[in-house]
C-alpha cells in the first residue's frame, strides 16, 4: 500500500494541472453539496420552530369568564389534532406588549391591560390541522377573533420541498459531472503512462499493484475538494453569522453547532471517496486492459 501511495503521489506531481482541474470540480460539487445541506437543515429546523408555535390564537369578548375560558381549553384539550393550549391574561397580554416595544415609549403611555383582550393560544400537531381548530373556535359565542399564521407554515413546507428538490436535482447533476471529470483525467493519464505501464506488466506486477495508485488517485482529488468546501462553507457561515441573525430572529439557528458541521464532514468524506473512487475505478475497467 506504501508503495501505490508513492507512485499515487507522484502521478499528482507530474501532472499537476490535471490535479487541480479534478480537485476544483469535486471542490464546487462538494460546496454545492454542503450549501444544500445547511439550507435543508436550517429550513428544516425553521419550520419546527414555527410549528411548535402557538398557531391558532382565539381572542376572547370583554367580560368572558374564566369558567368559560376553562370549558373551551377543556374541550381542545380533548381534539387529538391539538398538541398544547395556553392561556394568555390580560395582565399577560399588557407585558407581552411592553416587551416588543420597550424602545418605543410612545406606544406604551396609553395602552393598559384592560383595552388589550385576553386569548388562547393553540398548537397542533401537523400544519393541516390549524383550519379546522380555527372553525372550531370562531363557532364559540365569547370569541370574538381567530387569527390563523397558516400562510406562514405553508410557504415554510413549500420553501423546503423547494430547496430539497433543487438541490438534489443539482447536487445529483454536479455528482454525475465529478465522476465524468474524474474518469477522463484518470483515463488520460493511463494513456500517458502505457509504455510505463507495460513494462511494469512484463516486470512481473500484479494487476491490483498497477491498478491501486490510480484509484487512490481519484480519492484523493475528492477528499481534496472535500476539505476546501468545508472549510469554506464554515467559514463563511461563521463570517455572516452576526448579519444573518438579524433576519432570522427568535429561531435558534445561529452559531451552527460544530458537532453538526463535524458529521457533515465526515458524510462528505465518505462520499467524496466513494465518487472518486468509482471515477477512477471507472476510467481504470475503461482504459486499463489487464
Amino acid at each position: 500500500m506504501n508503495r501505490a501511495i508513492h507512485f499515487a503521489k507522484r502521478n499528482i506531481r507530474r501532472t499537476p494541472f490535471q490535479a487541480l482541474a479534478a480537485s476544483m470540480v469535486m471542490f464546487l460539487t462538494f460546496l454545492a453539496l454542503m450549501s444544500f445541506v445547511i439550507l435543508a437543515a436550517g429550513s428544516q429546523a425553521t419550520l419546527r420552530y414555527f410549528e411548535s408555535k402557538p398557531q391558532v390564537i382565539a381572542f376572547f369578548k370583554d367580560g368572558t369568564t374564566g369558567q368559560d375560558i376553562s370549558a373551551i381549553e377543556n374541550a381542545l384539550q380533548q381534539e387529538t389534532r391539538v398538541a398544547k393550549t395556553k392561556f394568555i391574561s390580560k395582565d399577560e397580554a399588557l407585558q407581552i406588549y411592553r416587551d416588543k416595544n420597550k424602545n418605543d415609549p410612545a406606544l406604551l403611555e396609553l395602552v393598559t391591560a384592560d383595552i388589550l383582550p385576553s386569548s388562547l393560544e393553540i398548537s397542533t400537531r401537523n400544519p393541516e390541522d390549524l383550519q379546522p381548530i380555527a372553525e372550531i373556535l370562531k363557532r364559540e359565542p365569547v370569541v370574538s377573533e381567530v387569527i390563523v399564521p397558516e400562510d406562514v407554515v405553508q410557504t415554510l413546507t413549500s420553501v423546503t420541498r423547494i430547496i430539497r428538490f433543487a438541490g438534489g436535482a443539482t447536487v445529483g447533476f454536479l455528482m454525475i459531472f465529478a465522476t465524468l471529470v474524474i474518469i477522463m483525467i484518470i483515463g488520460f493519464k493511463i494513456r500517458l503512462k502505457r509504455n510505463e505501464i507495460e513494462i511494469m506488466r512484463l516486470l512481473g506486477a500484479s494487476p491490483s499493484f498497477i491498478r491501486t495508485p490510480f484509484i487512490l488517485e481519484g480519492m484523493f482529488y475528492g477528499i481534496a475538494g472535500t476539505i476546501l468546501a468545508w472549510a469554506i462553507s464554515y467559514g463563511l457561515l461563521w463570517y455572516f453569522t452576526p448579519f444573518l441573525q438579524g433576519y432570522i430572529g427568535e429561531v435558534k439557528l445561529l452559531p451552527v453547532n460544530p458537532i453538526f458541521m463535524l458529521g457533515l464532514l465526515g458524510g462528505s468524506f465518505i462520499l467524496a471517496i466513494f465518487v472518486g473512487g468509482i471515477g477512477s475505478f471507472a476510467a481504470v475497467r475503461r482504459y486499463l486492459k489487464l
